[in-house]
C-alpha cells in the first residue's frame, strides 16, 4: 500500500510540474501578445489610424485660377473661361478600354485622342485622374452624368481654360499657354505638384511664359471621403489656393489693333514707345496668328501652314528679328563725329557719287552725287559719301561706343522670348568671332548701317526715343502686377551735348518736312504734330560691279527674298516729343516708299489717340488716305471686352 502511495505521489509531482510549465508558457505568450497589442494600439496607434484614414480619405489638388492679363486701360487680353471636361481614374474604371468605348458613344473621341488617353493611363499612377476630353458642351456634360453608372471611374468637371479675346492682336506679346510637356518639366526645374496634373496648362511663349510663376498662383486642396470602390461620398473640407497675379501691360489695345491692321499683308514689324517713360504702347509683328488655336490644341494642317509660311508668323520680329539698319544708323556716326570734334555742323564734304578706297569703290545711293553737303543736308538727302568720310575720321570704336549709348547691341530686359542683342561690331569682335583683322572698308560699310551692324525694331525705336530726349530711356512692357506699379525711374542723361543732339534732330526734321527730304511726301501736315524721321534701305545682297555697269536690277524685279529691307524711324511732335516709332518691312524695298507711310500713319494714330483728322495729311493725299483706311480691318469699340472696374 505504501508502495502504491509513493508511486502516486511521484506521479502527482510530475503532473504539477508539467502544469506549471504549461501555465507559465501560456502566461508568457499572453504577456507577449498583450505587449504587442499595446505597442500596436498605443505606441503605433497614431500611425495605423492615419493609414486607415488614408484608405478612405483622399486629398486632391485644386488648380488655382490663372492670373489675368490686361492692356494699359484694364481691358482683358488674356482671361479664363469655363471649361467643361471629363476625367477618368484607372483604378476605379477597371478595364479602361471598355469604358472609353462606352464614353466615345456619348462624346466625340477620335482615334488619336483615344490612343493618347490610353498612353497617358500607362504613364500615370492608377489613382491619378487623366483628362479625356475638354471644352465639352453643357448637353454633353449632362449626358455623361446621366450615364454615370455605366461609366465607372469617369467624372465630369468644370474648370477654367485660357482664352484670348483679342486673338492675333496680342499674340506676339502675351503669347499662349499649353499642356505641360516632358520638355517643360526638364526646362523649368520646378517642383510644383501642379505640373504633374495631366494637361495642366503653363505659359509657352511671351508674357505667359516669362511671368509663369506669378501668373500660375498656388494650388488649393480638398479632402474627400470615398467608399471601398473609390467613389466619392462627400467633401470633408476645402482649402482654396491663391490665384495668380493679375498683370497690366503698357500696351494700348486700340493702337495695337491699328498697327496689326496697318501691317497686314506684309512681313513687317513696328514698335511705338513713349519717349518720356519708355512705355511700349504698341509692338506689332506681321503676320500674326490666333493663340487660341494652341490652347485647345492646334491641328497639324494649321501648324504646318504657320511653319511653312515664308513670312514667319510665329516669330516676334520686333525683338527677335535683327536687320542691317541702313541709313537709320547715320545719326550714330554723326553724333560720334560731333562729340569727338571730328566735324562741325557747318563743314561740307563733296559727294561725287562714290569714294575710292584702294582698289575698292564705295558708292552713294545717288549715282550722280550730291555735291557739297553739310550735316543737316547729309541726313535730309541721306548722302552715303558724307558718312564714309566721317567714319574714316572717327573710327569704328567711337562709332560703336556711341551706338551702345543709344541702346544698340544690347539685349533689353523684357518678358518676351528670344530677345536679340543685335550687333555693334568692333575690331576686337571681328578678330575674336571671325578671326580676321578689321579693315577700313568694314568701317565704311558700318557707317551706312551695312556690313556687320544689326539691330532689332525695338532697338531702333529705343535709339529714336533717346535721340528725342537725350536720356537713357529704357523700354517697359509691364505697367503693374496685382495693381502695384513696376519701377519706372526718370531716365538719366546720356551725357551728349545739346548742340550735337539738336544738330541731328534738325537733320531728321528736314527729312520729313523740307522739300528734297527723303520722306517729305510722307510728312505730317498738321504743324503741331510734325515729326522728325529718317529713312533707311538695307541691302540683303551684294550688288556686283558688272550689275552696276549694266544697270542695277530694281527691287520689284527681284524675287521677294532678295529685295532690300525698308526702314523708317521717327519721333513726334518735334517741338515736344511724345512717341518714337520704328518700322521695318522685310524685303519691302525703299524705306521712303514702303516703311515711311506706315510709320507716319501709326504715329498719327498714337498722337490723336484714334483716327486722325484728314487735315493731318497733305492735301493731295487725303482722298487716298480716306479710302485706304476704310479697307483696314479694325475692331469696333463694342468688339473689345469690358474694362475691369477699378473702383
Amino acid at each position: 500500500m505504501s508502495l502504491l502511495n509513493r508511486d502516486q505521489g511521484k506521479g502527482f509531482k510530475r503532473l504539477n510540474r508539467r502544469a506549471m510549465l504549461l501555465f507559465g508558457a501560456q502566461a508568457g505568450f499572453m504577456a507577449l501578445l498583450g505587449s504587442r497589442l499595446h505597442y500596436l494600439q498605443v505606441v503605433e496607434g497614431k500611425k495605423y489610424r492615419l493609414l486607415a484614414e488614408e484608405n478612405r480619405i483622399n486629398i486632391q489638388l485644386i488648380p488655382p485660377a490663372r492670373g489675368l492679363i490686361y492692356d494699359r486701360d484694364w481691358v482683358p487680353v488674356a482671361q479664363n473661361d469655363q471649361n467643361y471636361r471629363v476625367v477618368m481614374v484607372r483604378e476605379q474604371a477597371g478595364d479602361v478600354r471598355k469604358v472609353l468605348d462606352r464614353l466615345r458613344k456619348i462624346i466625340p473621341l477620335d482615334d488619336k485622342d483615344y490612343a493618347a488617353a490610353v498612353k497617358e493611363f500607362k504613364r500615370r499612377a492608377a489613382f491619378v485622374p487623366v483628362t479625356i476630353a475638354e471644352h465639352l458642351t453643357w448637353e454633353q456634360l449632362a449626358e455623361i452624368s446621366v450615364n454615370a453608372p455605366a461609366l465607372p471611374g469617369v467624372s465630369a468637371e468644370v474648370g477654367l481654360s485660357r482664352y484670348y479675346p483679342l486673338g492675333s492682336d496680342f499674340a506676339h506679346i502675351v503669347g499662349y499657354v499649353g499642356p505641360v510637356s516632358d520638355y517643360d518639366l526638364k526646362r523649368l526645374d520646378d517642383q510644383d505638384p501642379l505640373l504633374q496634373i495631366p494637361k495642366f496648362q503653363i505659359g509657352k511663349t511671351g508674357v505667359e511664359r516669362k511671368l509663369e510663376r506669378r501668373l500660375r498662383g498656388l494650388a488649393g486642396t480638398r479632402r474627400i471621403e470615398v467608399n471601398a470602390v473609390g467613389r466619392v461620398i462627400r467633401e470633408i473640407d476645402r482649402r482654396e489656393g491663391k490665384p495668380g497675379a493679375n498683370v497690366q501691360l503698357t500696351v494700348d489695345r486700340r493702337l495695337q489693333n491699328y498697327v496689326e491692321a496697318r501691317l497686314e499683308g506684309q512681313s513687317a514689324a513696328a514698335v511705338v514707345i513713349d519717349v518720356n517713360n519708355g512705355d511700349i504702347v504698341a509692338l506689332g509683328s506681321a503676320p500674326s496668328f490666333d493663340p487660341n488655336k494652341f490652347v485647345t490644341g492646334i491641328s497639324s494642317p494649321d501648324y504646318r501652314a504657320l511653319m511653312d509660311n515664308p513670312y514667319r508668323p510665329l516669330a516676334n520680329k520686333t525683338v527677335q528679328g535683327t536687320y542691317p539698319p541702313g541709313s537709320t544708323f547715320k545719326m550714330m556716326v554723326a553724333l560720334a563725329a560731333l562729340e569727338s570734334g571730328a566735324i562741325d555742323t557747318r563743314e561740307t564734304i563733296f559727294c561725287r557719287g562714290y569714294i575710292d578706297l584702294g582698289k575698292q569703290r564705295f558708292h552713294c545711293w545717288k549715282r550722280s552725287g550730291h555735291g557739297k553737303i553739310d550735316l543737316k543736308n547729309s541726313l535730309k538727302q541721306s548722302c552715303d559719301v558724307y558718312y564714309y568720310e566721317l567714319a574714316q575720321r572717327v573710327g569704328i570704336e567711337k562709332i560703336a561706343e556711341m551706338a551702345r549709348k543709344f541702346g544698340l547691341g544690347e539685349r533689353h530686359q523684357l518678358p518676351l522670348n528670344g530677345i536679340a542683342a543685335g550687333l555693334v561690331p568692333t575690331k576686337n569682335w571681328k578678330k575674336t568671332k571671325i578671326g580676321e583683322h578689321w579693315r577700313i572698308g568694314d568701317t565704311l560699310n558700318s557707317a551706312i548701317g551695312q556690313g556687320f551692324v544689326l539691330a532689332s525694331p525695338l532697338q531702333l525705336a529705343l535709339m529714336t526715343a533717346r535721340i528725342a530726349t537725350g536720356r537713357a530711356v529704357a523700354p517697359r512692357l509691364i505697367k503693374s502686377i496685382d495693381g502695384v506699379p513696376t519701377e519706372n525711374p526718370r531716365p538719366p542723361s546720356l551725357g551728349i551735348s545739346r548742340a550735337s543732339l539738336n544738330a541731328v534732330r534738325g537733320g531728321m526734321f528736314a527729312v520729313s518736312n523740307e522739300r528734297g527730304g527723303t520722306a517729305y511726301s510722307k510728312r505730317i501736315a498738321e504743324k503741331t504734330m510734325r515729326m522728325a524721321g529718317k529713312t533707311g534701305t538695307s541691302q540683303v545682297r551684294r550688288i556686283t560691279r558688272k550689275e552696276r555697269a549694266a544697270g542695277v536690277i530694281r527691287n520689284e524685279d527681284l524675287p521677294w527674298e532678295r529685295r532690300d529691307h525698308a526702314l523708317f524711324i521717327a519721333f513726334a511732335p518735334y517741338d515736344k516729343p511724345r512717341y518714337a516709332v520704328a518700322v521695318v518691312v522685310e524685303h519691302g524695298g525703299g524705306g521712303s516708299r514702303f516703311a515711311a507711310p506706315i510709320a507716319r500713319d501709326i504715329m498719327l494714330e498714337a498722337l490723336y489717340g484714334g483716327e486722325p483728322p484728314l487735315k493731318a495729311y497733305p492735301a493731295s493725299q487725303r482722298t487716298r488716305i480716306m479710302n485706304e483706311r476704310k479697307k483696314l480691318k479694325l475692331r469696333a469699340p463694342e468688339d473689345y471686352p469690358k474694362a475691369k472696374d477699378r473702383a
